[in-house]
C-alpha cells in the first residue's frame, strides 16, 4: 500500500467513523484482534509441529530405534526453540538511569498523587534518559502482547532541566491518560485501549523486522504482520488521534488549561532549539578544542535560559503554528491542540525554577547531571578527538588553498576550497566562492549547490530553492536535507500547501 491508498484509506474510515460510529468501533476491535490472532497462528503451527515430530520419535531413550529418538528429540528441541523466540519477542524494556523514591521523593509523592486524583495505575519503574521528553512505556510481561504490563516512565533529563514542574506534570499527566481505562465522561475505554495497543504493536513490528533474517518462521511471522498491519494502522488511526485529544483534557484538568499550553508551545520550541542550536553549536568545538569548553548536561539548564531570545520568537512561533499533522501522526499538531485545549499561543517565558530543581533536589540532579556528562564523553570522546585532529588538518588544506589566486584554481581545488570555506569560515567568504564554481562548466556540483542554496534561503532569496533542487537531483543522499531546507524555508515565507508541493517535488510519494 503507497501513501496515496494509504491516506485515502484513512479518510475513508473518518468518514465511516462519522457515518456509522457503532459499526466502526467493532471494525477496529476486529482489527486489533487480527494482530493477537497473527502471532497466535504461527505459534499453533509451530506447536503442532513440534508435537507431531515429537510423536513420530515416540518415547525417547526407550524407542527401540534409537536414530528416530536423537533425531525426533532434537528436531522437537529445534522447533522448541524456535516456538521460544517466537513466542516471546520481548518488547525491549526502556532504557535509562533507575531513579529512586529515596533519590526524588518530592517527584515520586507528585505521582502518588497524581496516581490518587486519575485513578491510574501503578507506575512501576522510573527512568532518566537523554531525551528531551517525558512518556510512559508499557511492555508486557509474558512476551509479544500478551501478560500484565510493565508501566515505565521516562523522564529526559535535558526535559527536567528545561521546563517548570507544572508543565512537565501536564506532560505525564497526557501520557498517564493513555494508561487509563477511561479518561473522562464521554470517553470510551476502547480509544485508550487502541492508543496502548498501537504503540505495542508498533515496537513489537521494529523488533520482529530486526530479527526476520534468523529464520522462516520468523519471516512468516512478519510477511503475516505485514499484511495486516496496513489496515491496522489507518483502522486504528483515527481512534488514536481522538486519545490524543483526551489526554490532553486529562493534562489540562490537572494542571489548568494555561499552564498545558504553555507546555505544548515551550516543548515545540525549545526542544527544535536544543537539537539545531544547542548540540551543534557545542559539536563544532571540536574543530578548534581538544577537549570541549563545557560539558552539556552541566551546561544545558544555563543554556536554555540564556537562549531564550533565540527561541523563543514570534517567527519561530509562527513556523511551529504553520506545521500540520501527517498521514502517520497520531499526535495533533500544535495548531489543533492549542485549540482543543481553548488558549491562544503566546511565547513561553524564561524557566525561574526547572522541574529538576523542584521534583528532583539539589543533589540528585548534580548526581545525574555528572553521570550523564560522564557517559556523554564516554561515548563521544574519541570522535571529538578524531574530529579535533582532521578539521586541524582541513584548516590548514583551506589555509594554503586562501593564499592561492581562486581565479586559477582548478574545478577539484576550487570545489575543495569552497566547502573547506563553507565549512570553516562564514557565509560572507563562502558565498564568492561557491558562485564562482557553481559557474564552472563540469557540474553539477552537489554539496556546492546544496550549500550556496541555504546560503541564499537564509537571505530570504526564494532563488535557493532551485540550487537545492538540483543538489537532491545530483546526490539522492542530499534529498532528505534539502527538502527539510525549503520546506522551513516556504513554511517560514509562505504557507503550508507550498511547502507540501516542495517536498513533494523533491522527495516524491513512493
Amino acid at each position: 500500500m503507497n501513501q496515496q491508498q494509504y491516506v485515502a484509506l484513512i479518510e475513508r474510515l473518518e468518514r465511516a467513523a462519522r457515518a456509522h460510529p457503532g459499526r466502526f468501533r467493532a471494525r477496529v476491535v476486529l482489527a486489533g484482534l487480527a494482530v493477537y490472532a497473527v502471532e497466535a497462528i504461527v505459534l499453533l503451527a509451530l506447536a503442532g509441529s513440534a508435537a507431531v515430530l515429537l510423536r513420530w520419535a515416540g518415547a525417547p531413550l526407550v524407542s527401540s530405534e534409537p536414530w528416530r529418538s536423537v533425531l525426533g528429540a532434537a528436531l522437537g528441541a529445534a522447533v522448541a526453540l524456535l516456538l521460544k523466540w517466537l513466542a516471546w519477542p520481548r518488547v525491549p524494556a526502556p532504557q535509562g538511569r533507575h531513579l529512586t523514591r529515596a533519590e526524588a521523593p518530592a517527584l515520586f509523592d507528585a505521582l502518588d498523587r497524581m496516581r490518587v486524583r486519575l485513578k491510574g495505575p501503578v507506575i512501576h519503574r522510573v527512568v532518566v534518559d537523554a531525551r528531551y521528553t517525558a512518556a510512559i512505556a508499557q511492555r508486557p510481561a509474558l512476551g509479544g502482547l500478551w501478560g500484565p504490563r510493565t508501566n515505565t516512565l521516562m523522564l529526559g533529563l535535558p526535559y527536567l532541566l528545561g521546563v517548570p514542574t507544572r508543565e512537565m506534570l501536564a506532560t505525564i499527566a497526557h501520557e498517564y491518560g493513555h494508561l487509563r481505562g477511561h479518561l473522562r465522561a464521554g470517553a470510551a475505554p476502547l480509544d485508550a485501549w487502541v492508543y496502548r495497543q498501537r504503540r505495542l504493536v508498533g515496537t513489537l513490528h521494529e523488533q520482529i523486522q530486526d530479527r526476520s533474517a534468523r529464520g522462516v518462521p520468523h519471516r512468516l511471522f512478519v510477511a503475516l504482520l505485514e499484511r495486516v498491519l496496513p489496515y491496522y494502522n489507518a483502522c486504528t488511526f483515527v481512534l488514536a488521534r481522538r486519545n490524543e485529544y483526551e489526554a490532553d483534557a486529562v493534562a489540562t484538568g490537572l494542571v489548568g488549561a494555561a499552564a498545558n499550553a504553555q507546555g505544548l508551545v515551550r516543548d515545540a520550541l525549545q526542544m527544535r532549539w536544543m537539537y539545531e542550536t544547542f548540540w551543534p553549536t557545542l559539536l563544532r568545538h571540536a574543530d578548534r578544542a581538544v577537549r570541549p569548553p563545557f560539558m552539556p548536561y552541566a551546561a544545558m539548564r544555563t543554556a536554555f535560559r540564556a537562549g531564550h531570545e533565540q527561541w523563543s520568537r514570534p517567527d519561530r512561533l509562527e513556523a511551529a503554528l504553520a506545521q500540520r499533522s501527517g498521514p502517520h501522526d497520531t499526535h495533533p499538531c500544535l495548531r489543533e491542540r492549542l485549540a482543543a485545549v481553548g488558549v491562544a499561543a503566546t511565547l513561553p517565558r524564561p524557566v525561574e525554577r526547572t522541574a529538576a530543581d523542584v521534583l528532583l533536589g539539589v543533589a540528585t540532579t548534580r548526581q545525574l547531571i555528572a553521570e550523564f556528562d560522564a557517559q556523554w564523553w564516554r561515548r563521544e570522546g574519541r570522535r571529538w578527538e578524531e574530529r579535533y585532529r582532521q578539521s586541524r588538518q582541513s584548516r590548514q588544506r583551506l589555509q594554503a588553498l586562501q593564499a592561492c589566486d581562486m581565479t586559477t584554481l582548478p574545478v577539484a581545488q576550487l570545489e575543495e576550497l569552497a566547502l573547506l570555506t563553507t565549512e570553516f569560515d562564514t557565509p560572507q567568504a563562502a558565498r564568492p566562492v561557491l558562485e564562482r564554481l557553481l559557474a564552472q562548466p563540469g557540474g553539477p556540483h552537489a554539496q556546492a549547490a546544496f550549500h550556496y542554496g541555504r546560503l541564499l534561503l537564509d537571505a530570504d532569496d526564494v532563488q535557493g530553492l532551485r540550487y537545492l533542487q538540483v543538489a537532491a537531483s545530483a546526490d539522492r543522499a542530499l534529498a532528505q536535507p534539502a527538502a527539510m531546507q525549503g520546506h522551513q524555508f516556504l513554511l517560514r515565507t509562505q504557507d503550508e500547501q507550498a511547502a507540501r508541493r516542495w517536498t513533494e517535488l523533491v522527495l516524491p510519494p513512493a
